[in-house]
């Protein structure tokens, strides 16, 4: 498990209570560098100003939709650092909703209520096992494929057929 004190964090989240819960679980974990946003606005301004290396993301933010927020974030042109690590949370679990994430650009997903071992899993996830960015017409953000497709028979089935090994961005016309 990551417990790097310098990691900078935002947790944006509207409910108080919830971003001290998350706020508690990451300095068990030794994270100190912790900041917290009511508003997607709020959290994007601080994103201005502080480079942050994790960002946590309530789908629901009041009225607006974390979705918005990460959209932004993941923005070449609006955004200072595009490629952050994102982890959205959530109080709903369907499949649509967390296809809207994944297609905003999320790297992981989290169900309400969280877990202190689930938390950890998915910064482990973002941290040491981070997916290659994709740049698509219509999507920019982690490759979203976390499965083998039996089925599927065109070139770049998975990361491990790249035409350059270095490469950390694969564009998609």
């Amino acid at each position: 498990m990551v417990s790097n004190t310098n990691i900078k964090t935002l947790i944006l989240e509207d409910n108080r209570q919830m971003r001290t819960l998350l706020s508690a679980i990451l300095a068990a974990f030794g994270f100190r560098r912790i900041w917290g946003a009511n508003t997607n606005d709020e959290a994007f301004e601080q994103c201005r100003e502080i480079d942050f290396d994790l960002i946590i993301v309530d789908q629901k933010v009041g009225s607006t939709s974390g979705l918005d927020f990460v959209r932004k974030i993941r923005d070449q042109e609006l955004s200072p650092y595009p490629y952050v690590p994102i982890i959205m949370i959530s109080s709903y679990s369907e499949r649509v909703r967390i296809m809207d994430a994944i297609n905003a650009g999320v790297d992981e997903f989290l169900v309400k209520p969280v877990k202190p071992l689930d938390i950890a899993r998915r910064i482990d996830a973002v941290t040491f096992k981070r997916r290659d960015f994709v740049r698509a017409p219509n999507y920019f953000g982690p490759d979203r494929r976390r499965r083998q497709d039996p089925h599927f028979r065109g070139p770049f089935k998975r990361i491990d057929d790249r035409l350059h090994a270095d490469a950390d961005v694969f564009e998609f016309d």
